[in-house]
């Protein structure tokens, strides 16, 4: 029997977004547009320099500079524009999608038996139902329209940097190679594993911060203070335990990612004196004028590698948060919920009588009850079972 595959966690959140998808996939498309936008400025801003630099010492026959410089300006507001549009579209999908997460996952909660808190723990419910809920909105309203800029924009880039000078951008080419090596060592299957350790820590504080808040009351009358403050210190020691552990094993691939991405001006300049064989440029500067241009456009244009390597970076960090997200939603939404009889039948008598019950609140637990009979339970209203339910929330579209 062939496995059925599982979906991905951006569409298990495009089921909840209902017919606002269509804003999510609008805000991605716009977002890839402004991917582009933002690189022409810097191609403008080259050709007034190169114009300069061409009709020195005679600036009165530079004849383009106001039209490259409005140019620049324009592309400038139209990738604010864009982007401002793109945001608009993905947060109004985000808001719904977090907006039904949450119905959903109350609505399945009001059916679940009532040891089901007992045995997850109230505050990782809540952590799950508030926190991670609102995590999908981050991802939804920003982090998505980035991720389809941070596609857009290196692969721009890219041609660019071989586009006037193949030399240069292979220079440029060489650090991003080596941060995308590092970065790979920070956010590859080994971090996701280390982000469920992560949230499971969070949630044991959360879970022992909520029972350590409601047994004050018992804490005080018997003086047990120190002693019920251990297992919630002993969460919070065990997360900044593992925060540390992480932080250190990632300590070297994070310099070494943060040092190259920044890098790049040395490498242009280590081209240029190799070039150059160490010499001025301004020594024959009609030999060199178009070395020099080019170094300026690579200068001007570098500063966008280390931005687009940043965004990378985080979206690689946000993709493996989420589907820790959607698992821990759906190890609440995959609880079976208790069953209900499929019609409903009028009681013949005023009592009730329990036979044999047994109940215990997980599988592998010792029974809570056990062949309990016997008690005969008096109901005092009349027609409780004709009151009517209340309502639950829907979904919306």
């Amino acid at each position: 029997m062939k496995k059925q595959k599982k979906p991905s966690a951006f569409s298990a959140l495009m089921d909840y977004a209902g017919g606002h998808r269509v804003l999510t996939y609008l805000s991605l498309c716009l977002s890839a547009g402004t991917g582009i936008l933002a690189l022409m400025p810097f191609v403008y801003l080259w050709r007034i320099i190169k114009e300069v630099i061409r009709v020195r010492p005679n600036f009165s026959e530079a004849e383009n500079i106001a039209h490259n410089g409005w140019m620049a300006v324009l592309f400038s507001l139209l990738y604010m524009l864009v982007y401002f549009g793109a945001l608009m579209c993905s947060h109004l999908s985000a808001f719904r999608v977090a907006g039904n997460m949450k119905k959903a996952l109350l609505r399945h909660i009001a059916k679940l038996p009532i040891g089901f808190a007992d045995e997850m723990g109230s505050g990782k419910v809540r952590r799950i139902v508030m926190d991670a809920t609102a995590s999908t909105e981050t991802l939804l309203a920003h982090n998505l329209p980035d991720m389809a800029q941070a596609i857009v924009t290196p692969v721009a880039m890219v041609v660019m940097l071989f586009l006037y000078d193949w030399r240069f951008g292979l220079a440029c080419l060489v650090p991003i190679i080596v941060a995308f090596c590092m970065m790979s060592r920070m956010a590859g299957p080994a971090m996701a594993e280390d982000m469920r350790r992560y949230q499971n820590a969070l949630e044991n504080m959360s879970n022992e911060a909520v029972e350590y808040v409601r047994g004050i009351p018992v804490v005080k009358t018997f003086g047990q203070t120190v002693f019920s403050f251990h297992r919630f210190k002993k969460s919070i020691d065990d997360y900044g335990n593992f925060c540390l552990k992480y932080t250190f094993e990632c300590r070297s691939s994070m310099v070494l990612f943060t040092m190259f991405i920044h890098s790049a001006f040395a490498f242009l300049i280590g081209l240029t004196l190799f070039l150059t064989r160490g010499g001025a440029v301004a020594q024959g500067i009609g030999a060199n004028q178009d070395l020099l241009v080019n170094f300026l456009f690579y200068v001007i244009f570098t500063p966008i590698i280390t931005t687009t390597m940043m965004r990378v970076m985080y979206m690689s960090e946000n993709s493996l948060k989420i589907s820790d997200t959607m698992e821990r939603v759906n190890s609440i939404l995959d609880i079976v919920p208790l069953s209900e009889a499929e019609e409903r039948k009028t009681p013949s008598g005023a009592f009730v009588e329990i036979k044999n019950a047994t109940y215990r609140y997980a599988e592998d637990a010792n029974p809570a009850v056990k062949n309990l009979s016997s008690l005969r339970i008096r109901i005092k209203s009349s027609h409780w079972w004709d009151r009517p339910a209340v309502e639950r929330p829907r979904l919306q579209d």
